[in-house]
């Protein structure tokens, strides 16, 4: 149907008229952002829609206070784990159909989840839920890549997608505090059934279908690094409540080192590897990867004991808790905009990183001084640095972890970047729980246990920080952020 009758009357004969096609163009273009930013979203906010809900789960289903932090590494883990295989699962069985499969088990999961009735069914789903998103993801971004060519087109493109990327993490923590507080924490799950219907409507009318590539699955690979990171993680959630010394700790840290060792010996010698050992050629590439883990281990880690002292401290309300944190978020948002706009090309990437870095290790060590009785004013300051930090840090990691890639190892060093960042996560919360269980073992359980507890926590996360500091003071050089890559092979 067109918009306007006078304006049909303008057709090249054999031609559709010209309401008609620009009609048709914005259609698609507005439906193709909708299926990508809402399925970037649900990805983002699922990371952390979860965490204000997490005391009434606890509650509702009786987890432990160690096992708790699986709610969330079992998203994270299989996310990051299979990652790099969705990216290449994508590659070989055509973009358009990975990406509504993953989305259809990732909402599947996420009605499971809601219906949860014991800690292993909620575990199961979330555990499907992260598959989903390792297959949806990664083949989102390349249909958004594939549609809009390269110039202003994709530049407004990323930049939506890089605004859902950072404005998620608010909104899955106001939404998440919204959900439980006037209706149940099963609704941080029943919110992605309409949302994914939506999302997957807007996939089916609007995504190109893209050939399948002959191609090998290195499903090795993925298995062996899957399995690493996973026996890795169990070591150290299990070391938070039994103990460093527990057999069952260095039986899984053995493990999963074994794993990891057997991963990079299978990626030397797979055809087709998920992760090609070149990319690892480049100090200063090889470090933003690390920097990247360490800075998302950090933030992870004290998150999911800040909202339990917003809530189980402060007796703050979920709803109260999500606000709470938009302060960070926002000075997240605001140092991302001012690094691309004012900072990158008048600074080195080492620079910005090294600055990144320590302003958000100033924030941690200043939330150290913490205690049951800290308003929530006093928090504001800490809140403020730490996200400023880590807001400067994710453009600058980034440039410096895709600088000098063949375009043929294009989706393969995008794929590292998005893993670096999601295992960061899982192994940081897996450190801080160990952590926290170390400092507050022996002691009744209380507030001011609590308190101390996490005051520990963020003390061991602000030396993480202050090490990834030196570490990009010792790798990075002094080029420029932003400068242009190199078009020959990965060096």
């Amino acid at each position: 149907m067109s918009l306007s009758p006078s304006l049909e009357r303008i057709r090249i004969p054999g031609q559709p008229s010209l309401t008609h096609r620009l009609w048709s163009r914005i259609n698609t273009d507005a439906l193709v952002l909708l299926a990508v930013l809402g399925c970037q979203l649900m990805v983002v906010v699922d990371a952390t829609i979860v965490n204000v809900a997490l005391p009434d789960i606890q509650r509702s289903l009786g987890f432990s206070t160690s096992s708790l932090s699986w709610v969330l590494n079992a998203y994270t883990l299989t996310f990051g784990g299979l990652l790099l295989l969705g990216a290449r699962l994508g590659d070989i069985l055509g973009r358009r159909g990975t990406f509504l499969g993953g989305l259809t088990l990732f909402v599947s999961a996420s009605m499971f989840g809601g219906f949860a009735t014991d800690t292993s069914m909620l575990l199961v789903a979330r555990a499907f839920q992260g598959v989903g998103a390792a297959l949806a993801a990664p083949a989102a971004l390349a249909l958004l890549m594939t549609r809009f060519p390269e110039g202003n087109q994709r530049t407004r493109a990323l930049a939506l997608f890089t605004a859902v990327s950072i404005g998620g993490f608010s909104l899955g923590l106001v939404l998440g505090g919204a959900l439980v507080q006037w209706l149940d924490w099963r609704w941080v799950f029943f919110v992605n059934v309409p949302i994914g219907a939506v999302v997957m409507i807007a996939g089916l009318l609007s995504l190109p279908r893209t050939a399948a590539q002959p191609g090998a699955f290195d499903l090795q690979g993925a298995l062996y690094s899957t399995a690493g990171i996973g026996a890795i993680v169990y070591g150290l959630v299990n070391a938070a409540e039994h103990g460093w010394s527990s057999s069952v700790t260095i039986a899984a840290l053995i493990v999963g080192l074994a794993f990891l060792i057997g991963f990079v010996y299978t990626e030397s010698r797979a055809p087709q590897p998920i992760t090609p050992l070149r990319l690892f050629a480049s100090v200063s590439r090889s470090s933003a990867h690390l920097g990247r883990l360490v800075m998302v281990a950090g933030f992870m880690g004290i998150m999911f004991f800040l909202t339990q002292y917003l809530q189980e401290v402060l007796h703050y309300g979920p709803l109260e808790t999500g606000v709470a944190y938009l302060p960070m978020t926002v000075a997240t948002f605001a140092a991302s905009q001012v690094t691309a706009r004012v900072l990158v090309g008048r600074f080195s990437t080492r620079t910005l990183l090294i600055t990144a870095f320590s302003v958000a290790a100033a924030g941690l060590f200043w939330l150290t001084t913490l205690d049951a009785q800290t308003p929530y004013l006093a928090l504001l300051g800490p809140f403020v640095l730490i996200g400023a930090g880590g807001g400067m840090a994710f453009l600058s990691l980034t440039t410096a972890a895709l600088r000098g890639v063949h375009p043929d190892d294009a989706g393969a060093a995008s794929g590292l970047v998005n893993t670096a960042q999601q295992l960061g996560g899982t192994v940081g919360l897996a450190i801080m729980v160990a952590v926290f269980g170390a400092a507050t073992r022996g002691l009744s359980p209380s507030t001011t246990t609590f308190a101390h507890g996490m005051t520990v926590t963020v003390l061991a996360a602000a030396i993480l920080l202050t090490v990834g500091a030196v570490l990009m003071a010792i790798t990075q050089g002094e080029r420029r952020a932003l400068a242009p890559a190199t078009t020959g092979p990965v060096r």
